[in-house]
């Protein structure tokens, strides 16, 4: 079984299915920086924040300075660009990923699900195999096919969770909020169609890969992809995302469907489509230690403290996608350790927006704030925070227990530490405290 596993995989096939994946990745990399640039966003994420939380680590990590983000992102559009034309695709790539990465390393507030993708979706165009008489081995096919798999299967399993099976949350909050679209409006304010929507995601998510790995059911799974990532495209303000799957979930098509739907302008597939190549156990084990970190990371918060969706301990990397929604707001108190003074700090006063709304609802985000406003402080202080959230539509409750001095913590604080365990045990204690 493993020489026949082996041999599938060593195959070489048609290049034509990556090489149409190579296209469209690139084209809407392209895209996805010229929206940066012409929308301002480079300015808003990287040159007008006056404070930056960089990742446990990685605090070198840090904004070019004026103009420098923007010639940066130019140059990411340039290699954006020669990805889709086939110019050095694979040196480009391996430069995109580099620069696209560094910079959303630079600040948590940033974190989305699809940049993440784009990252690693960019590194292994810079590493797979080039083309070679017009084939490639079958593995460099299949290890997309997988990246693109644990994002929808992940996604499934986020799913499972009460609020979204039982109580259709928080697709109940979103389609909510649509209210006011025409024709299709009215509709999603019913209750019923919330719980249809969310059943039909879990439905989607866990059956889509096996679907389209059935030969004979590709050309409807495709389909449905299609359809379900323009439908979210219109109800949700996810970016980049849906066109990303539209665009590259083709690659489980068989690897010479270009050649079959653009027959007429493209030659017949290379006669050595069938060949096997060699076995090479330093790629082997690469590959095995890649998809291996793929399957660990989205797992780790099951063997981390605490609610993942109160604590986020292990959320970001994991593929919780449309999982939840949070709001909340947060107000610290410095003490003077010596005098008491007591001074107030609102972290809107010198974040953007995004970083505060972010700041509110992400504990270690809210544990690097209270650090840095006793780091600044000319004398020994004591920080604490006032911290309400809402999680997929349950009442505000405390996040942050507020009688803990926060700049007194270790590095790495055990949740018990400072932390409420839950939204439903914070409501309890805040209606005890009344």
């Amino acid at each position: 079984m493993a020489t026949e596993v082996r041999t599938a995989l060593l195959r070489r096939v048609d290049a034509a299915s990556l090489t149409a994946f190579r296209v469209a990745f690139g084209a809407l990399l392209l895209v996805a920086v010229a929206r940066h640039l012409a929308y301002g966003w480079v300015t808003d994420f990287f040159v007008t924040p006056r404070v930056f939380f960089p990742y446990p680590g990685l605090e070198w990590i840090a904004p070019l300075r004026a103009p420098g983000m923007h010639i940066l992102y130019v140059a990411l559009a340039v290699c954006a660009a020669a990805i889709l034309f086939g110019i050095r695709p694979r040196a480009c790539a391996a430069v995109f990923c580099l620069g696209f990465t560094w910079t959303h390393l630079i600040d948590r507030s940033n974190y989305l699900n699809h940049y993440y993708l784009v990252s690693l979706l960019s590194g292994l165009l810079a590493v797979l195999p080039a083309p070679r008489d017009g084939t490639v081995p079958a593995w460099a096919v299949w290890l997309l096919r997988f990246q693109l798999a644990v994002v929808y299967v992940f996604g499934a399993l986020a799913k499972l969770t009460p609020d979204w099976l039982l109580q259709a949350q928080p697709l109940r909050l979103w389609l909510g909020a649509n209210i006011d679209l025409p024709l299709l409006g009215p509709w999603l304010e019913l209750p019923w169609v919330a719980f249809a929507a969310s059943w039909a995601g879990l439905l989607f998510d866990a059956c889509i890969v096996p679907l389209l790995l059935w030969p004979r059911a590709r050309t409807f799974a495709y389909a449905a992809v299609i359809a379900f990532h323009l439908f979210t495209a219109l109800l949700f303000p996810i970016g980049l995302f849906p066109w990303l799957m539209i665009g590259l979930t083709p690659i489980f098509l068989a690897p010479d469907w270009p050649r079959r739907v653009f027959a007429r302008v493209l030659p017949a597939a290379p006669p050595s489509a069938s060949a096997v190549g060699p076995w090479r156990p330093a790629i082997a084990a690469l590959v095995g230690l890649f998809v291996l970190l793929q399957v660990g990371l989205p797992l780790r918060h099951h063997v981390l403290a605490g609610d993942l969706y109160w604590h986020e301990a292990g959320f970001r990397w994991s593929w919780q996608i449309m999982a939840m929604e949070k709001f909340g707001r947060a107000v610290f108190t410095v003490v003077d350790a010596a005098s008491g003074a007591v001074q107030t700090a609102r972290p809107l006063d010198e974040l953007t927006p995004l970083q505060a709304r972010m700041l509110a609802t992400q504990p270690d985000m809210l544990l690097s704030y209270a650090r840095r406003l006793a780091a600044r402080a000319d004398r020994p202080v004591h920080v604490y925070a006032d911290v309400l959230v809402s999680l997929n539509g349950r009442p505000a409750a405390p996040l942050v227990d507020p009688g803990v001095d926060l700049a007194a913590l270790p590095d790495d604080p055990t949740p018990g530490e400072w932390l409420t365990a839950s939204p439903e045990q914070a409501l309890a204690l805040a209606f005890e405290g009344r």
